[in-house]
């Protein structure tokens, strides 16, 4: 979900285990590398190496509905590092809370959630006017990933379905598609 990496590896039965975790950071304007002898060498970072590179988030305003705290977190941090505008909600019930006094651009929801689960927070969301945000552009986040999950997903009202664990430009290349930014 961090964009990262996770690797095992080992010999042989008896011989140990090697596990490398690889989490992206941000990149320095130079960027240590190894070279050939495995000694450190400076190199200016290209184009595209910046993870604050790419689409820009600013004018924005996201709802995100999740009912996983550290998941909620992570969503919001993806998209606000983009410069996007972030409300939360644990819930169905909170996020309609939030939309009586505050209107997204885009809302990114969960499907499976306790008491009312995503399905029924976009059923409740398209009843309203489009001025009470009946019309908001969705993308469903979910575990639930075969096709019927999809299908069901879009049939309810979402116009895409992201599934977990949620790869950060997907997020937020899906977000701005869903907000009309084009990437130039």
């Amino acid at each position: 979900m961090h964009g990262g990496r996770i690797s095992a590896s080992s010999s042989g039965k008896g011989r140990g285990s090697t596990f490398t975790m690889l989490l992206p950071a941000p990149l320095p304007r130079f960027q240590q590398t190894q070279n050939v002898e495995g000694k450190p060498e400076p190199k200016e970072s290209g184009k595209g190496e910046d993870p604050e590179a790419g689409l820009n988030l600013k004018g924005v305003r996201v709802l995100v509905v999740e009912d996983d705290p550290d998941t909620l977190e992570l969503l919001r941090f993806i998209l606000d590092r983009r410069g996007a505008e972030v409300n939360t909600a644990a819930s169905t019930r909170e996020a309609l809370d939030v939309m009586e006094h505050w209107l997204p651009t885009a809302l990114v929801s969960d499907l499976a959630m306790p008491e009312q689960d995503g399905y029924e927070l976009i059923g409740r969301i398209r009843s309203r006017g489009s001025e009470q945000g009946g019309n908001i552009p969705a993308v469903a986040v979910s575990a639930y990933t075969r096709t019927e999950d999809r299908i069901r997903a879009l049939s309810a009202g979402f116009q895409m379905h992201l599934p977990k664990p949620v790869d950060p430009e997907e997020l937020v290349a899906t977000v701005a598609s869903l907000a009309g930014l084009t990437h130039s």
